[in-house]
């Protein structure tokens, strides 16, 4: 089963919004009531020190929780907003009926591996010679079929 980014991105950042909206309500409703209780505590002349409002955890707990709807809010719009891979890589159109048994081999295997395979592999698969491979690969090359970039050692072999 595939997953649709977009709309995974969506419903991560209406939910993130929605938690920020319901944080801020208990936000205010919180620093009300600390208010009060600071409020008393100071009327009754007991010290500010052994005030319950100023030793409570919750602002921290307050803290995390914006930072957790935040992170959920960034991910949904990097889900909504990164580009889309491609279901399937177009290639150059050629005519098959230039090609010959071995070369067609060759560009049905780059077709079967989304267009791209290492040289070293062509040979494995191929059961051809390096020789023959890099002659049947030159040719391709001439005609634009294909391009061989170097990878170290060895060559990656691309479809244009």
């Amino acid at each position: 089963m595939k997953i649709d980014t977009k709309k995974l991105g969506i419903a991560l950042a209406v939910s993130a919004v929605a938690l920020l909206i319901l944080l801020i309500f208990v936000k205010v409703n919180v620093d009300a009531q600390a208010a009060f209780i600071c409020e008393t505590v100071a009327a009754n002349n007991i010290d500010m020190f052994s005030c319950p409002a100023h030793s409570n955890p919750i602002s921290w707990l307050l803290v995390s929780a914006f930072g957790i709807a935040f992170l959920m809010l960034g991910a949904g719009l990097y889900l909504f907003l990164m580009p889309m891979k491609e279901e399937k890589q177009e290639f150059k159109e050629v005519n098959l009926s230039k090609l010959d048994e071995d070369e067609k081999k060759i560009y049905d295997l780059l077709k079967s591996k989304e267009g791209s395979i290492y040289q070293t592999d062509l040979i494995k698969e191929t059961d051809f010679s390096k020789v023959k491979v890099s002659r049947l690969l030159d040719k391709m090359e001439q005609r634009g079929i294909l391009e061989r970039k170097r990878r170290g050692m060895t060559n990656i072999v691309v479809l244009k």
